[in-house]
């Protein structure tokens, strides 16, 4: 069940912020999170590029953490944390040690060096800057979806992709949402028709309500991926919430099953190319029914791939085509007739 907006602005204690440059096409989605929190995290893909993501493991000694990055620029993009910590700093937030306090900045970063964009930046990448702009834009409320912030120069084997959120409660009452940056190596659609792999976890017609193909051919399941030899690095990064209260083995749970999600709305997924990432956080709102915990778990570990796999589509469904000659049309492009009129 989908309630709010769809999006993870619908779980509270979290803001959301994003800047990018079009002339760069790249950028950085930031969510900032304003309650105390426990979070871990997986990492599945080949080719990750991450910042931090060490501490989430549930043995390391941080549990709340302060921010997550999702970014372009692969390791360039690193830079964006350094924004994040900047403004986060200026407002006091983070672990204190006597006079010093420095916070927790989780961060992932997709590979969109190839997209069209203007990457000569000389000595000095963009993405310090760009992160800073997307923290100080970081809000409650309505989510911009598709060719915006981290997914700006996001692109998949076929379409476009993008920013992607959605949203569900559990029947046990427990509200879990999911974003993501859809740029990978494979593809969010079966063969070359306009349905989502995703399509049989999809609600209200959230990307386009085309359900799901009479038959999967053989010529369907072929491999499709990035051009060029050998593949280009990709990444699908992605960052799951919920207001259930987890402890820090639970969240890695959480994220693992969410993680599932992403095997199920890409193909191929978690690649030697991939650098695909799930971060889990726990805003401790809700405390799981004593004697169901594990059941209560299980059920919210389905609901977040569920959620994570919506978020996929809703990526590449939204998404923009950049404005370079040459680039990757978005899927509108191809079969935004089929949809025009259920919008």
């Amino acid at each position: 069940m989908t309630k709010g907006a769809n999006t993870i602005a619908d779980i509270a204690g979290l803001r959301v912020g994003q800047a990018h440059d079009k002339r760069l096409a790249s950028g950085v989605t930031v969510v900032v999170f304003d309650a105390p929190n426990v979070a871990s995290g997986v990492v599945r893909g080949g080719a990750p590029g991450t910042r931090d993501v060490a501490v989430l493991e549930p043995e390391m000694s941080v549990e709340s953490i302060d921010a997550v990055v999702l970014s372009g620029g692969s390791a360039f993009g690193l830079d964006a944390a350094g924004g994040v910590m900047a403004v986060l700093r200026d407002q006091g937030r983070g672990i204190k040690i006597h006079t010093a306090n420095f916070p927790i900045v989780v961060q992932a970063i997709t590979f969109d060096l190839l997209n069209g964009g203007d990457k000569a930046w000389g000595q000095k990448p963009p993405y310090w800057d760009l992160g800073l702009q997307a923290a100080l834009a970081a809000q409650t409320g309505p989510l911009e979806l598709g060719s915006v912030g981290g997914g700006y120069g996001a692109t998949t084997a076929t379409f476009k992709g993008g920013v992607g959120s959605a949203s569900a409660v559990t029947a046990s009452g427990f509200k879990v949402a999911a974003l993501v940056i859809v740029n990978a190596v494979g593809s969010a659609t079966i063969g070359a028709g306009p349905h989502f792999w995703a399509a049989g976890v999809e609600r209200c017609a959230e990307f386009g309500g085309l359900g799901q193909p009479q038959y999967v051919a053989e010529a369907d399941l072929a491999l499709r991926i990035k051009g060029g030899s050998p593949p280009p690095p990709s990444t699908t990064i992605a960052l799951v919430v919920t207001d259930a209260r987890l402890t820090k083995p639970q969240a890695k749970r959480l994220a693992i099953m969410a993680d599932d999600g992403l095997a199920r709305a890409i193909r191929p997924a978690h690649a030697p190319m991939d650098g695909d990432t799930v971060v889990a956080v726990s805003m401790l709102q809700k405390p799981l029914t004593a004697g169901r915990e594990a059941f209560e778990l299980t059920e919210l570990g389905m609901a977040a791939g569920d959620c994570l796999a919506r978020s996929i589509a809703r990526g590449v469904y939204e998404a923009t085509a950049l404005t370079f000659a040459g680039a990757l049309p978005a899927w509108r492009d191809a079969f935004g007739d089929l949809v025009a009129g259920r919008r």
